[in-house]
């Protein structure tokens, strides 16, 4: 039998540490002749259609950038100050495992790798841009030392469904509808538990860890649930996900969606939505300070302190983790997603539940409510955001509330003060207009 050792671990997959590695591995790997790099605008759509040949990638570009027109990119900048620069990040650097190939008379056989780079988005001066959604998050994770923490952890639970596609890998609709691949169920599913298996084998050859993988409760619904990480990687790893799973479906001519509603009944039955559950926890060097064992539900005063804040001021924030019209189709009673404003440990119809775990350090939070189109740099920011607003402030959490909160009659939530969710993106953008923590978390310029 292979011993422990020859199994393969994403954790031993080289990471780059700097631009003279990366560069070295342009300069070892002549295969690879681009380099491919990611930003993200406002709602979260990955810019990733920006490369540079490899040859072009040199030493200046990680400190001056590379130009490009940012009043073309939806939330970056006005037309008159419109100049704005891609930094690569050497740090996260990537080897697409696949290959192109090519057409062209020229290469008859010859195919090609890219690498894939994240990008700082800097003006023209060098100075950081205030638009750019990676420095939101960074700027907030800095925030955290207040409290005595220096690692913000996120590990998301990942929904999608796979629908049928077309040679061109759109989505084929019949009646206006995705067409199934299956009619699935919880653990339940068929051969397209194929591509969550071959995008997962592409995250771990990139470095990425995973938990589980499984078919959920809808039909041609899937998830993929990520080994937490410090969040701006997270950030970076769910963008990254999204990518390669797309890649991956259109191989196998099928569609990955991440819409949190894509289709309201199956047979004449409610059919749940996809979610995007956030783990999250914070701790000190290697101490998990939402940990204390000495508690009933192992958690310590700066948890409840963390949750209480989540709690109070999740309506205003709703807007960034729910962000579309769509979004508020999955958040209603019956179809296991979250509405009411409450925590218990175990209850799933709660919005905060704290999972089982005998490990210190695997303590954590789980918010239910945002789904998949968020965008992650902003969505982990306002969460950290509201979360250490309870912990300056010393919010108390409301009592647990073990009951089935959707069998309540609305008397009963009344009587327990528990809160509803923004039913409409509409009242949601009021809800964050109401408030001041994703203003002062996104600043004027992302937030107008």
């Amino acid at each position: 039998m292979a011993g422990e050792q020859d199994r393969f671990n994403p954790k031993t997959v080289k990471r780059f540490q700097g631009p003279d590695d990366v560069l070295r591995e342009l300069q070892d790997n002549p295969n690879i002749r681009f380099v491919r790099l990611f930003f993200s605008d406002l709602i979260g759509n990955i810019q990733c259609d920006f490369t540079v040949p490899s040859y072009a990638l040199t030493e200046p570009v990680f400190k001056e950038g590379i130009g490009y027109d940012g009043g073309s990119i939806l939330g970056q900048a006005r037309i008159q100050e419109s100049d704005k620069k891609a930094v690569p990040i050497p740090e996260t650097a990537v080897v697409t495992p696949w290959s192109y190939q090519t057409e062209s008379f020229s290469f008859p056989d010859r195919g090609y790798q890219e690498m894939i780079m994240f990008a700082n988005i800097v003006n023209p001066d060098g100075s950081r841009y205030e638009g750019d959604v990676r420095n939101v998050l960074e700027t907030t994770i800095q925030k955290a030392g207040v409290v005595g923490a220096d690692t913000f952890y996120i590990g998301p639970e990942l929904e999608f469904f796979l629908f049928k596609a077309d040679k061109q890998g759109a989505p084929i609709l019949e009646k206006g509808l995705p067409v199934l691949m299956d009619a699935g169920g919880y653990f339940k599913g068929g051969k397209q538990g194929r591509v969550r298996k071959e995008a997962q084998l592409v995250m771990q050859s990139m470095g990425y860890e995973f938990t589980t993988d499984h078919h959920e409760v809808a039909p041609s619904q899937h998830e993929i649930t990520f080994m937490h990480l410090d969040a701006m990687r997270m950030a970076d790893a769910t963008m990254l996900y999204k990518y390669v799973l797309r890649k991956v479906a259109e191989h196998h001519e099928v569609f990955a969606s991440f819409m949190p509603k894509p289709m309201i009944t199956y047979h004449g039955k409610p059919v749940n939505g996809s979610g995007m559950h956030l783990n999250q926890s914070l701790f000190k060097k290697d101490k998990n300070i939402f940990a204390d064992p000495n508690t009933p539900d192992n958690l310590s005063r700066v948890a409840k302190q963390y949750l209480a804040g989540l709690l109070t001021h999740v309506n205003e924030i709703t807007a960034v983790l729910n962000p579309t019209v769509n979004s508020y189709k999955r958040l209603v009673p019956g179809c296991e997603a979250p509405v009411y404003v409450c925590w218990d440990p175990t209850n799933r119809s709660n919005l905060i539940r704290i999972p089982a775990t005998d490990k210190e350090k695997a303590v954590r939070l789980e918010l239910r409510s945002p789904d998949p189109t968020a965008n992650p740099y902003l969505a982990y920011a306002v969460m950290l955001a509201a979360g250490l607003k309870g912990i300056e402030g010393k919010y108390t959490p409301p009592d647990k509330v073990p009951e089935n909160v959707y069998e309540m009659t609305p008397e009963e939530r009344a009587k327990r003060g528990i809160g509803t969710l923004p039913q409409t993106l509409e009242e949601a953008l009021d809800a964050m207009e109401q408030g001041t923590i994703v203003r002062e978390t996104l600043g004027d310029h992302l937030y107008n």
